[in-house]
């Protein structure tokens, strides 16, 4: 493998399946042989789960509260498929910035040496992208990550907080920032779901990396804390995410995407708004609110 470390940020509104993604592109890397290292950035600390037989792992946040001598295989776990499992973490409940805590947990990694440590090939990092605020922005601003994907379905809020997350993009590109891999169109199982994503992507001008469709394999595999990979891993679905993990691993090219300002999406919304209720594309659809599970 590269001697350099190709480290990418995986974003998306809460619920849109995410960290689903997330960690079956982390096995499937691992069955090509990569060095894995999946870094969990959202407070509830459930990003590495399914690597884990459904276990949560001390986040280094807590590690840092419980005031001991860090240790790095304190906060570094290993999971399914030899990846290595890290949480951040979040602030107690009621004090503090999830934002911040991020910050400190990858600076603590940083001060701990974890990257020198494992020596990892790929670092994914699974970030929240409801509100891309200073600390959820990091990955990008401080060009932690070289390259960003976002998933998304056709639900007009995963679409919003994809089309905030292409502001931060734009926003920092001018100061060394990441920029944008592309497009993880998540729960595509009708024409109109791609549809819908395939016109967000052309105004925006990014690109759609894979559509992944919507799975009961996802579910039955997650009520038994694993990855699709691990519990199904002949199954379709696990195809899907092996296609996308090699499309990502292989994508060179990164770019600036052109979000639409709130006007622009709203009308771009009225307009898919009114096809559907005219019926026109309609009839294959639904309200798109599906998790991929």
């Amino acid at each position: 493998m590269s001697d350099e470390i190709k480290q990418i940020a995986i974003y998306g509104k809460g619920g849109i399946g995410k960290s689903t993604t997330t960690s079956n592109i982390s096995v499937a890397l691992s069955e090509l042989g990569y060095k894995v290292m999946q870094v969990g950035c959202d407070p509830k600390s459930d990003s590495t789960n399914t690597l884990r037989g459904g276990a949560f792992i001390p986040t280094v946040l807590d590690t840092l509260r419980s005031g001991k001598a860090i240790k790095p295989e304190d906060i570094v776990h290993e999971g399914y498929g030899g990846v290595l499992c890290v949480e951040a973490g979040g602030p107690e409940p009621g004090v503090g910035c999830a934002g911040r805590g991020i910050i400190s947990a990858v600076d603590i990694l940083k001060q701990q040496k974890i990257y020198d440590i494992y020596k990892p090939d790929v670092i994914i990092y699974d970030v929240l992208g409801d509100v891309v605020c200073g600390g959820f922005a990091m990955p990008i601003r401080e060009q932690l990550a070289k390259q960003v994907y976002t998933v998304t379905s056709s639900d007009f809020m995963a679409i919003y907080a994809a089309n905030n997350l292409f502001k931060g993009i734009r926003k920092y590109s001018n100061n060394g920032g990441a920029l944008l891999g592309g497009i993880i169109a998540n729960s595509v199982n009708k024409d109109i779901h791609k549809n819908i994503i395939d016109d967000f992507s052309k105004e925006t001008k990014t690109k759609i990396v894979e559509y992944v469709p919507r799975s009961l394999t996802v579910a039955k595999c997650e009520l038994k804390g694993k990855s699709v990979l691990e519990g199904a891993p002949k199954s379709k679905q696990a195809n899907i995410y092996r296609k996308l993990a090699k499309n990502i691993i292989e994508n060179g090219h990164s770019h600036i995407p052109a979000p639409l300002e709130s006007g622009s999406l709203q009308q771009w919304a009225d307009k898919w708004s009114n096809r559907l209720l005219k019926g026109n594309n309609g009839s294959n659809g639904n309200n798109g609110n599906n998790r991929n599970n």
